[in-house]
């Protein structure tokens, strides 16, 4: 074995050198190694690690929890009336100011369970939200069983509730529901979803329609493995959803719709704010030498449409010790959000 090799770790049987994670993970020398890669931001760690509290951070003894959502007294106050309403809450607010973020607290301070999201497009519609009937892939099993001379699929196989209708399924306390970004959908979309906010139920016709001597049918949730009841082709909850929905403010919604929703403005963060955004997802330390790269955020985002996790982005990378103020990576990292790329 060379000395080089053996101060990569590699071998003739092992022609991937081992190496100690460092931040130049790719080289773009073409060389092939074995790079371990290193922990990830908080933010965007997953399944038993997700939005772990790193070390350093403020936690209790015991098992890592999730960063603390801050918000502060008076907006508190706002999603609080909106609970005790037990109306839908439209939050607004500049990008990376915490709408998304806001249902997963209230999910995760009030131990309402997983959040269910519905995350909105142009081409989203309340029956999708609500419901899902694979009418043809009952057709299909229907026939595979009528050959086999074997009894026909139940109904109930080939419904699943959407993240709505999910929501919507009566239990004893409320599931949080976040419908993410309403304004991108189609426009018709916030009065489509009056009658269900209202009334909290909503009808699967290809249930209704079911003979008499079948009134019960048991279908799929949102959640794997979680099957609802349905009877007589109605759902009807019985604790009203915790219902968070977001806006970019690219649109204004029609008066009907707002009159029933409890309206939160999240205001931009000011300089005091994100400091302690940095220190909540990243420790105390984080904050150590921050000012420099603190200033060129505030700067840019004077002059340009930023979010905060860009901040925390820049930060984390400078505290794994990468010089984020070169001109080429800062650019990359805080790149505007609006207009042309």
């Amino acid at each position: 074995m060379s000395a080089e090799a053996g101060r990569e770790g590699g071998s003739p049987m092992n022609p991937h050198p081992r190496e100690e994670p460092g931040w130049r993970l790719f080289r773009g020398d073409g060389v092939p190694r074995h790079v371990e890669m290193p922990p990830a931001p908080p933010w965007r760690r997953f399944g038993a690690g997700e939005r772990a509290v790193p070390e350093g951070a403020p936690s209790a003894s015991g098992p890592a929890r999730p960063a603390p959502y801050l918000i502060e007294p008076e907006h508190a106050d706002v999603v609080n009336a909106a609970l005790h309403l037990r109306r839908p809450l439209l939050v607004t607010g500049s990008p990376g100011t915490g709408k998304s973020s806001l249902a997963r607290a209230i999910a995760q301070e009030m131990d309402l369970g997983e959040v269910l999201r519905w995350p909105v497009n142009s081409r989203s519609t309340v029956q999708d939200a609500l419901y899902r009937y694979d009418a043809i892939g009952r057709l299909r099993e229907t026939a595979l069983t009528r050959d086999r001379g074997e009894a026909e699929p139940d109904i109930g196989s080939f419904v699943r509730l959407g993240p709505l209708g999910t929501a919507l399924v009566p239990g004893a306390r409320p599931r949080v529901l976040l419908v993410d970004e309403l304004d991108k959908g189609d426009v018709d979309l916030p009065n489509d979803l009056l009658t269900v906010f209202e009334e909290g139920e909503f009808e699967i016709p290809e249930l209704a329609r079911l003979p008499e001597e079948q009134p019960v049918v048991e279908v799929f949730t949102e959640r794997a493995g979680e099957r609802a009841t349905v009877r007589r082709g109605r759902l009807v909850c019985e604790e009203f959803p915790v219902v968070v929905i977001t806006s970019n403010g690219e649109r204004d919604f029609p008066p009907a719709f707002l009159r029933r929703c409890v309206r939160l403005e999240l205001p931009t963060p000011d300089e005091s704010r994100l400091r302690a955004i940095v220190t909540a997802h990243l420790g105390d330390d984080a904050l150590e030498d921050v000012d420099q790269l603190l200033d060129a955020f505030l700067r840019r985002r004077a002059a340009r449409e930023l979010a905060t996790d860009q901040l925390l982005n820049a930060v984390f990378l400078r505290a794994g010790g990468l010089d984020v103020t070169a001109d080429g990576l800062l650019e990359a990292v805080l790149h505007r959000l609006g207009g042309a790329v």
